[in-house]
């Protein structure tokens, strides 16, 4: 979360990218506020004009000068307001920009804490809300600010004693505001936190359906809905209830400097220290000023929802970003494991004293029961997470110091989790190489098994997925993903159950193809069919957070532990049970 001088700093950040429509906006919204000053001050001099006798024709010409000035503001406000809000698009252009750069640089495992939909809520709730904030709410408010200024401004040439007490007379909206201010912010905070966490909820229910109706957890998911909802509107009806309380307290105190100029300016005319038209104008001035100060409240209050909103979309910049770094380029391939150990913020330790070295070019499946800590192991192998202790290098470089770009070129993660992009086959290939040619890319697909099903789309590689395109089930979505993979061409590869909705034919016939594309290269597998720690050069077992043994699958099956317990149960009739024969 962004705090309030973070958020001043990126606003004058953007006006200063657009200055010139800032300004022309600013210039032409004082032209038109000083041509709107005319026509009370032209109706006072009108009445001066009448009570004492003059003609027709000088009313006349009066009454043309007020239409000109009319006609000059309207023209100029509606100039203004085009200025404005091009200025707004523009500007809101580069904030959803900067969004997608920061939300791209952030690293995983903060996206990860974040959640799902904390970010989808920043991205599209809050930009929305800051977009009309830029788009509506900024000019109009700039126009609104102009015009009191003037008015206040004329009020106060006419008469200062006048003007010092309509200005005293809008006191009641000064407390008011501040009473309102006081609580707005937070108030708005909360609402967007809230809202993300209704968002999380659903996004999360909604990705995991069969979970929940394999489980039966349909209550929980409701319940949990049910909870976040009526947080959310516990927090919406608080920010009502603000809203109810400041708005009617400013309509009361409208009222109130336009009785107290009447009524002041009364006595002052008895006295013959003021005209009669000196005194409508005044009063024409103060009742004019309500209506730009009604803008302005009204877009205050929108202002604390959309600040509110701006917080939480420039809180992406304090977050930390995965930043190419200047440490050294690893001298080799080489991936040292040393010493480490690994807590979750919430919970006991799930790595305990890993040492391991991985060679380069070598197949290594690391096999275990469920929660030993494999999947943990390859996120810190994969520069995902941070060891608690110890050390994970790559060439005697740490893992978490590499750049972006530089630990894409050395490891890839790959997990069961896949994702399709909106776009051709083609887009969602060259995602992870830009310059990849047609025949590398069929060489990818050929190589994971996807080039027979890619063949049969209506237009091959040009065919659009997602939304609106062609669906793919979870199993091509997975040989999209290793395609990906092959044309990324790592130095080293880390599948985390990457083939899990592959049938267990086209699963292995894939991790042996991908093996042959890969030649030389590190290939880490978390082997959840023991076919793969069979064909690796090495396996690694885990349990309980620890490393209890390593070996070729030969060695291993031959010392009798608890590799050669688990492979006797796969390798029976029987398939082994969830929780020792999955990894």
């Amino acid at each position: 979360m962004a705090e309030p001088k973070d958020v001043r700093r990126a606003t004058i950040r953007l006006i200063r990218a657009d200055s010139k429509a800032f300004t022309a906006t600013l210039a032409l919204n004082s032209l038109a506020a000083i041509a709107g000053l005319a026509s009370p001050w032209l109706v006072g001099r009108i009445i001066d004009e009448v009570r004492a006798g003059h003609g027709v024709t000088t009313v006349d010409k009066l009454a043309l000068a007020i239409l000109i000035a009319a006609t000059a503001q309207l023209l100029l406000s509606r100039w203004a307001r085009y200025v404005g809000h091009r200025f707004g698009e523009r500007t809101l252009a580069r904030v959803r920009e900067e969004f997608v750069d920061r939300a791209l640089a952030l690293p995983a495992n903060v996206v990860e804490r974040a959640g799902t939909g904390d970010l989808t809520a920043r991205g599209t709730t809050d930009v929305a809300l800051v977009g009309t904030t830029l788009r509506d709410v900024g000019p109009e408010l700039l126009i609104s600010s102009v015009q009191a200024l003037f008015l206040l401004a004329a009020v106060i040439t006419l008469d200062p004693l006048l003007g010092l007490c309509g200005v005293l007379g809008f006191g009641g909206i000064w407390w008011a505001l501040r009473w309102y201010l006081r609580r707005a912010r937070d108030g708005y905070l909360a609402e967007g936190a809230a809202t993300s966490e209704v968002a999380e909820v659903l996004a999360a229910t909604v990705s995991g359906a069969r979970t929940v109706e394999a489980l039966r957890l349909e209550r929980r998911r409701v319940a949990a809905s049910r909870d976040a909802l009526e947080t959310s509107r516990r927090t919406r009806f608080h920010t009502l209830f603000l809203r109810t309380v400041f708005f009617p307290a400013v309509e009361v105190s409208y009222v109130v400097p336009v009785t107290t100029v009447l009524l002041l300016g009364g006595v002052l005319l008895e006295r013959g220290a003021l005209s009669l038209g000196s005194v409508v104008a005044a009063a024409l001035y103060l009742q004019r000023l309500s209506e730009p100060l009604d803008e302005i409240l009204m877009r205050v209050e929108q202002l604390q929802s959309s600040g509110a909103s701006f917080a939480r979309v420039e809180g992406l910049a304090r977050a930390p970003q995965a930043t190419e770094s200047d440490s050294p380029t690893p001298a080799d391939d080489r991936i040292d494991v040393t010493g480490v150990r690994y807590a979750y913020d919430r919970g006991g330790e799930v790595l305990t004293d890993v040492d391991l070295t991985v060679r380069p070019g070598e197949r290594l499946a690391v096999v275990g029961p469920s929660g030993a800590g494999k999947t943990t192991l390859s996120r810190l192998l994969a520069g995902v997470d941070a060891p608690t202790a110890g050390s994970v290098t790559v060439g005697g470089v740490p893992v978490v110091a590499l750049g972006p770009e530089q630990l894409r070129r050395q490891v890839v993660l790959v997990t069961q989790e896949h994702h399709v992009f909106l776009g051709t086959v083609r887009d969602n290939l060259r995602i992870a190489e830009p310059s990849a040619t047609d025949e590398e890319l069929w060489a990818a697909l050929t190589a994971v098994g996807a080039d027979t099903w890619v063949r049969d789309l209506p237009d091959g590689l040009d065919t659009p997925l997602g939304d609106g395109g062609c669906r793919t089930d979870g199993s091509q979505a997975q040989q999209l993903a290793l395609a990906r993979v092959v044309l990324a061409d790592p130095h080293t590869l880390i599948l985390d159950e990457a083939t899990a909705l592959l049938d267990p034919t086209t699963a292995r016939h894939t991790e042996r193809a991908l093996a042959a594309v890969l030649q030389g290269r590190t290939v880490i597998a978390i082997a959840h069919r023991l076919h793969t720690a069979h064909d690796a050069d090495r396996v690694a077992v885990m349990e309980n957070g620890r490393l209890t043994e390593l070996g070729t699958h030969d060695d291993l099956v031959a010392a009798d532990g608890a590799y050669a317990a688990l492979w006797r149960s796969w390798h029976g009739e029987r398939p082994a049970s969830p929780g020792t024969a999955q990894a």
